[in-house]
């Protein structure tokens, strides 16, 4: 099954909402900061993931923003990374 690398990011004012919302994202990828995920799902499953997240935010406090990087593969190798970023799926790299 073809997997795309989506960079998902969300700002949530409520701490109860934020929970919620962290804990869905923990099921559906890797952290690499607090409110940062790194995901590799298929179309559909990245469908699903948009569908659980968007009842949960209030569109007038929360922020959710998503990037499509393509391929797992190659999308991994563009990732750049400054400081002390760390996730499993790849190494840390400092460009000066």
């Amino acid at each position: 099954m073809m997997r795309n690398l989506y960079l998902v990011c969300y700002d949530i004012a409520d701490p109860k909402r934020w929970r919620k919302v962290h804990k869905i994202m923990v099921g559906h990828g890797e952290s690499i900061q607090l409110s940062v995920f790194l995901c590799a799902l298929s179309p559909t499953e990245f469908q699903r993931l948009i569908a659980r997240l968007y009842p949960l935010l209030h569109t007038q406090e929360d922020a959710l923003a998503t990037v499509d990087m393509g391929p797992e593969g190659t999308a991994r190798e563009r990732l750049i990374t400054f400081g002390t970023v760390h996730w499993e799926g790849g190494s840390r790299r400092v460009v000066v």
